[in-house]
């Protein structure tokens, strides 16, 4: 995970570095009495490429929209868990959501406007505070209490996000960069769930399982940006797990920086 989070960010960082060599040549002519001499400057600019395309389709690879964000549960409209989901308390500033787009098709309507559907991949990292394992292969959502300290307890979901996107971009001004506003649904297909511990007992582990997510979510976005970066924040509607009533109405909220546009 963190070698792939790692790749991502050279990969955007790459991208944004992309720029344009522009040699430009400069002629001085100088005259001193009856002698005349030229003088040839070069100097190189380098400058973004920027697209000046005001409608049409658009399809293809992209890495865009890396979002690096918090995760938070919200338990029947609250942001404190009831009793029943109080197993599932989380260290709030080590629980995450990172996730970014890697295929895009779209449309745009004019210099400040356009539709497009993405898809790219999306991790929701719970640090658990207990001392628990959540079993696999349960009927429900199940743990037991263990009687060794982890160093780290993450309890984690990976989906296939496909976000379908409305983007309002204000003009390009002098310095190149623009206020974008994008807002739109998002659907999401449960790819993995995992356990990982450490422990000095047991040294690293690694359980797989679906642990009753959603195998399906589906949910709302918003991201606001000037330049490459902004800030996200995204809802979803359905509950986290299913076919375990005690988490019934048990949803997720994100919100961060997003890299990328």
């Amino acid at each position: 995970m963190k070698r792939l989070i790692i790749a991502a960010l050279l990969c955007n960082a790459t991208s944004l570095s992309f720029a344009q060599i522009k040699t430009v040549k400069t002629t001085t002519t100088t005259v001193t009495g009856n002698d005349t001499t030229t003088t040839v400057k070069k100097s190189t600019n380098i400058a973004r490429q920027r697209h000046a395309k005001s409608s049409g389709f658009n399809f293809g690879l992209t890495f865009s929209r890396f979002d690096l964000g918090l995760t938070t549960l919200i338990d029947n409209g609250s942001f404190t868990l009831s009793p029943k989901n109080d197993f599932l308390s989380y260290r709030s500033w080590k629980s995450s959501n990172v996730g970014f787009d890697l295929l895009q098709f779209g449309y745009r309507f004019s210099p400040g406007f356009k539709v497009y559907m993405s898809a790219g991949f999306d991790w929701t990292l719970i640090r658990l505070r207990n001392d628990i394992t959540i079993q696999r292969n349960a009927p429900v959502l199940t743990y037991v209490t263990d009687s060794i300290h982890f160093s780290k307890n993450r309890f984690s979901s990976t989906y296939l996000r496909v976000p379908l996107s409305f983007e309002f971009r204000t003009k390009e001004y002098s310095n190149g960069k623009r206020f974008r506003f994008i807002v739109g649904p998002e659907a999401g297909l449960l790819l993995n769930a995992r356990v990982k511990q450490i422990s000095d007992e047991r040294g690293k582990q690694k359980f797989d399982d679906d642990y009753h997510f959603a195998k399906v979510r589906y949910g709302a976005f918003t991201r606001i940006g000037y330049g490459w970066s902004g800030l996200y924040a995204k809802y979803y509607f359905n509950d986290m797990f299913e076919n375990s009533p005690a988490q019934e109405g048990l949803r997720n909220f994100a919100i961060g920086l997003t890299f990328g546009f």
